[in-house]
Order: structure tokens, then C-alpha cells, then sequence
């Protein structure tokens, strides 16, 4: 069933500001992403090739995971809208910085250990 069929539509506002959250969502998945990709690629001097490309694997594979996770999270918040629910609370704001700030440790360490 698709979402558009289940309940009633919300305020489009709401709708929106769930767009743009969204948007958010996949915005921070590109920066990881982007990061991984640059890791790789324009820093070879800054660790081991096999620590450096396990570093940039685990952020791109973050990044497709938290891409997900936000289409998953839009789904949820857009279904409780539509049914009239209070929206689902959510830890994801600590698992990502936790995650950020351990990719930050993981670079520093290599800058300074590494090259």
C-alpha cells in the first residue's frame, strides 16, 4: 500500500518540514560519503593503503546506511501524520555524532600516527 493511501494528508506544511528533514538526512549521508571518497583518494600519504581504505570503506558504507535510515525515518514520521500519532522518538541524532566524532578521532590519528 502506498503511503499516500494510508490515513488522511496531512497540513502540507508538516509534509514539507518532513521533506526537508528528509533532505537533511541525505545531505549528511553525502558529506560521509564525500569524505570516504576523498580519504581515498586525495590523501595517500596519510596512513597505510589498508587503513586508510578501511577508514573510507566504513564511511561510505555509513553513508548508504544512513541514507536509508533516513528514508526509513520519513516513512515512519509521514505514516504517523497521516494516522493522527505523536511521532516516533528516535536516537539517531546520538548514534551519528558518536559515529562523526569517531571518524573525526579515526583522521587525527592517522595524521598523526600515519604518514
Amino acid at each position: 500500500m502506498k503511503i499516500s493511501q494510508v490515513g488522511e494528508a496531512p497540513d502540507y506544511r508538516f509534509s514539507l518540514a518532513n521533506e526537508r528533514t528528509f533532505l537533511a538526512w541525505i545531505r549528511t549521508a553525502l558529506g560521509f560519503l564525500a569524505a570516504g571518497v576523498a580519504l581515498d583518494q586525495l590523501a595517500p600519504d596519510l596512513a597505510t593503503p589498508l587503513v586508510r581504505e578501511v577508514v573510507a570503506l566504513l564511511l561510505c558504507l555509513f553513508a548508504g546506511a544512513l541514507a536509508v535510515w533516513g528514508y526509513l525515518r520519513w516513512l515512519l514520521n509521514e505514516k504517523a501524520m497521516r494516522l493522527k500519532q505523536d511521532l516516533p522518538y528516535t536516537r539517531s541524532l546520538k548514534v551519528v555524532s558518536a559515529i562523526m566524532a569517531l571518524a573525526a578521532v579515526a583522521v587525527i590519528v592517522m595524521v598523526l600516527y600515519g604518514g
